[in-house]
Order: structure tokens, then C-alpha cells, then sequence
């Protein structure tokens, strides 16, 4: 059930209504299965994390709820501990009862601010992610305003733990959801 790509579309839908938190799961998706294909992980598995980890965060925004909340929900659908706790672990403010273990869980720690920061990226240019550069996203990263909700140090961090190149992780993201058509 857990890797049932309908199903889990079914549970965004259900949970969130925002097209842009929407674009946002379906990008960090994208990056995931990416990933997972890259270093020869379970894409189905990757992927579900990716798109479910912010299902609940429409509901419940305050911390620790989400994603307390969307984990209950998730472990009575019968998901795997491996997913649910992938998706608590990517959330700081819980990294002392879930720190990140896996190379699952790092990725899509690696993967969420990143992917949020490239659809901003995405949004100001014409031909949005095609052809965009690390060095071009490494410029808007420095001005801290544009996206001010995004957590540069989340970004970098999650490069740093997944044990990639920055820019290599930004041109690879950004492929992935250029790819994947996602904005």
C-alpha cells in the first residue's frame, strides 16, 4: 500500500488544498525517485516520502503536529516505519527523538528546502528551471529576501549530510523537477 502512487496521491488531495504546498510535495517527489534512481535506492519508496512529507502540514502547521499528525494518520494506513520516520526526521525541531540515520531520511532532508527554493527560483524566469545554473540559485540564496521563508542553512546543511556537492545538488534538483514538468 505504502508505494501505491494513486493512493498516495489520493491522501494529498484529501489533505491539501494549496496548489502551491501541492507543487511543492510533487517537486521534492520528483528529486526523491531521481535520487533514489541515481544512487540505486527503492524509487517507489523515496518517492512516497517525498511527495507525503508535508501532507499534514496544512492542517496542523504548528510544530511538533506536523508531522506528528500526518505520521498517525500514515501508520494507520498501514505505511512502513522506514517512511514515517523519513518524514518526522525531516523536521529539526524533532532531530533529538528522530535524528536522521538513513541515506532515505538525509535525502529528503537534502531534497525539502532545496526543491521549495527552486520552484521560487523557477517562478521569476521565463524559461523556469531549463537551463538554470548553481551559480545563478547561489546568487538568489545570498539575497535574503527573495524567498525569506526558505532556510538557507537547511539547504546547505542537508548537501553537506546527504554527502553531495552543493551545486551538483542544485543542478540535479532542478533537473529532476524540470523533468517531472513540475513548474
Amino acid at each position: 500500500m505504502s508505494h501505491d502512487r494513486q493512493a498516495n496521491w489520493e491522501l494529498v488531495q484529501e489533505y491539501v488544498q494549496s496548489d502551491s504546498l501541492r507543487r511543492h510535495m510533487l517537486a521534492v517527489e520528483a528529486a526523491m525517485r531521481a535520487y533514489a534512481a541515481k544512487v540505486g535506492e527503492d524509487i517507489e519508496c523515496w518517492g512516497t516520502v517525498g511527495l507525503l512529507h508535508d501532507f499534514d502540514y496544512e492542517r496542523w502547521p504548528n510544530p511538533p503536529d506536523h508531522p506528528m499528525q500526518g505520521s498517525a494518520i500514515l501508520r494507520e494506513r498501514g505505511y512502513s516505519e522506514e517512511i514515517i520516520y523519513a518524514i518526522l526526521s525531516h523536521a529539526d525541531y524533532l532531530s533529538h527523538e528522530y535524528p536522521r540515520r538513513s541515506r532515505l531520511d538525509h535525502g529528503l532532508y537534502a531534497c525539502d528546502e532545496l526543491c521549495g527554493f527552486l520552484t521560487a527560483c523557477a517562478m521569476v524566469r521565463p524559461q523556469k528551471l531549463e537551463g538554470i545554473t548553481a551559480s545563478s540559485v547561489k546568487k538568489k540564496l545570498k539575497n535574503l529576501s527573495f524567498a525569506a521563508a526558505v532556510n538557507r542553512d537547511d539547504i546547505t546543511r542537508g548537501a553537506e549530510a546527504f554527502g553531495v556537492d552543493l551545486d551538483e545538488h542544485i543542478e540535479f534538483c532542478a533537473a529532476a523537477m524540470h523533468a517531472a514538468q513540475i513548474v
